[in-house]
């Protein structure tokens, strides 16, 4: 059943991620996109072309950002000159929100460039808590936290992943970006019912949801968001819509980027599967 509270979050439709293979098609067709989602950190720049793109596509088109470099579970001290940045960034793109991952991405300076997982114990939990509150405190905003995929586990954990993001998001009361191909990606690597992972979500927290292609391997799926979303994906997609009701869904494309018609058709399966699925609960 839908939850009343999570009707009343902002629905911004269905979009994909900004890339820099599309800005003039963008531009010179307009095309049936929504909104469009950019990477923070390749927008936190002085100038160039990437800004002169952003400000021409943002006169058409609502936007969110999304960062891959806030490190938030990491020991290291809060990168306060990389607030200040997104600070700015976020104040020229005036975005509907924006969001980061539950992770660490190094330590000790330096920055191991992979979103890395936590392990998911009550210390670590404190630990992020209280990070995501000073950062929510200092951009004056909530955040939405994003699930990793991820392909080892940690003998120390106490909780499941699910619950350790639920109580993220409510003890530091912040929202979730839920991606569903992450979720699909650990379920397989990690042999955990992903449809379980859904159940404990808190409906009234999600925010967006994230749809990307991954790859399999033998043994092991890897989220390398290099292939159109996987059909298992799409039908987990279809799940937690009869779960949660209509979120902003945007699909990731970040390597072996197709022409922008190639994602827009792929945009029109996820467009229609949430408008039908969502239609379907509350006929």
């Amino acid at each position: 059943m839908i939850e009343t509270k999570a009707n009343q979050r902002p629905f911004l439709g269905y979009g994909l991620g900004l890339r820099r293979q599309h800005y003039d098609d963008v531009l010179d067709t307009r095309p049936d996109v929504d909104w469009f989602e950019i990477i923070s950190e390749n927008y936190m720049v002085d100038g160039g072309k990437p800004l002169h793109y952003l400000d021409r596509i943002r006169e058409h088109y609502p936007m969110v950002m999304h960062g891959v470099s806030l490190s938030i579970g990491s020991t290291e001290p809060l990168n306060y000159h990389y607030l200040d940045k997104l600070k700015a960034l976020i104040k020229r793109v005036e975005p509907a929100w924006f969001s980061d991952h539950l992770c660490w991405t190094g330590v000790d300076k330096l920055n191991m460039h992979d979103l890395l997982p936590l392990p998911y114990t009550e210390e670590a939990l404190d630990h992020v808590v209280e990070r995501i509150a000073r950062v929510q405190d200092y951009l004056g905003r909530q955040m939405l936290i994003e699930n990793v995929s991820s392909y080892i586990n940690y003998s120390e954990s106490q909780l499941t992943e699910w619950d350790f993001l639920r109580e993220v998001a409510e003890r530091a009361d912040c929202l979730v970006l839920l991606d569903i191909n992450n979720i699909y990606v650990s379920a397989y690597n990690h042999d955990f019912d992903a449809v379980e992972y859904l159940r404990a979500m808190p409906s009234e927290r999600i925010y967006q949801i994230h749809l990307a292609g991954h790859t399999q391997e033998k043994n092991l799926i890897v989220d390398t968001h290099d292939h159109p979303i996987a059909d298992p994906v799409y039908e987990l997609y279809a799940e937690a819509v009869r779960r949660f009701g209509r979120i902003s869904t945007m699909i990731e494309r970040d390597d072996n980027i197709p022409p922008l018609m190639d994602l827009l058709n792929e945009l029109d399966r996820v467009r229609s599967i949430g408008n039908r699925v969502f239609e379907d609960q509350v006929a």
